[in-house]
């Protein structure tokens, strides 16, 4: 089966084939809490690597990059499809593979997550998984620089591992100024939050998970826990006395996703008082309706922390 997800326009149709689509396709784009994903698949040096594909904007042939003095080492120029200018970031170079010959220049992933776009240059793109985030683990700490690695959770296919880049903490490594990081300073360091509320972190991110934890504790919320995924974030809420005043959430998360947690707290009559506040990349005017849909109180995209902050001052008065 050869297809395209909608929100593509790739001048590669020809080379992308879809494994495992359920046959009730079009009917599970529409849902939402599903706890499911599309991963593009894509290669480097032999290596399979993810992207989800909500953040995948279009996929372009390899064309000539403009270079550009005194770049990160990663940042091989830039690109100007349809009259965009586009940064092109070497992914082989990033994760320090050796630079080799190929007679294959490559693809390009064009991408747009946290209000920002950007061109990944990786060699060959292989298709789109359907996939449970259940069967996303996280690896661990040795996987491509310890903790701070730029894997968020390996994806289990029948013949295939796949390492999910954290392309958010690529990002804050070549381009920082320009990063969720940019914004932390804008947070007043008040510290007038009442630190009896605790709130519940779940973010799968090392970068956003200090993000956060520091742009809290500015504002005076001392009482932070913190779960790299969504089912530990839900098993916490399962022990008894717990006292949570508020869950974060990113969407994109290894064994439960951001959703599926949010869905499974709005239905439970014990957890729904709880509000939920869903902080992602990946916050378009379609996952908005489908946060929307499961009953999160409040969504924001991640460059806004400071507004992040101002939405759960308000959410703790209502408290």
């Amino acid at each position: 089966m050869k297809r395209i997800p909608g929100d593509l326009r790739p001048a590669l149709t020809e080379s992308i084939e879809v494994t495992g689509m359920a046959s009730r396709e079009n009917e599970i784009l529409l849902e939402s809490g599903t706890n499911e994903v599309e991963i593009l698949e894509f290669r480097i040096k032999e290596n399979s690597f993810g992207i989800n594909i909500a953040k995948v904007r279009e996929l372009l042939q390899y064309c000539p990059v403009q270079s550009v003095p005194h770049s990160h080492n990663c940042v091989e120029g830039v690109i100007c499809p349809r009259d965009e200018i586009l940064t092109v970031i070497g992914l082989a170079s990033y994760l320090k593979y050796p630079d080799e010959d190929h007679q294959d220049p490559g693809i390009f992933i064009i991408t747009e997550f946290n209000q920002s776009k950007a061109a990944f240059h990786v060699q060959q793109v292989m298709g789109i998984h359907r996939i449970s985030w259940s069967a996303i683990e996280k690896p661990n700490g040795a996987i491509f620089g310890g903790e701070e690695g730029a894997v968020t959770g390996i994806a289990k296919l029948e013949k295939t591992l796949i390492s999910i880049l954290d392309f958010e903490k690529i990002m804050v490594d070549i381009s920082p100024d320009t990063s969720v990081l940019a914004n932390v300073a804008s947070i007043a360091s008040s510290g007038t939050a009442d630190s009896k509320h605790k709130i519940l972190v779940a973010e799968d991110s090392m970068v956003l998970r200090k993000v956060l934890l520091e742009s809290l504790n500015k504002a005076g919320y001392s009482n932070v826990v913190v779960k790299d995924n969504g089912q530990d974030a839900w098993d916490y809420l399962q022990m008894p006395g717990h006292e949570v005043s508020c869950v974060i959430t990113d969407i994109e998360m290894p064994k439960v996703d951001g959703h599926h947690l949010t869905k499974r707290i709005k239905e439970s009559k014990d957890l729904k008082h709880i509000p939920v506040m869903i902080f992602s990349s990946l916050i378009t005017e379609e996952m908005f309706l489908k946060g929307k849909e499961i009953g999160a109180d409040v969504q924001l995209s991640k460059p806004d922390i400071h507004l992040l902050v101002e939405s759960l001052n308000e959410l703790i008065q209502k408290i």
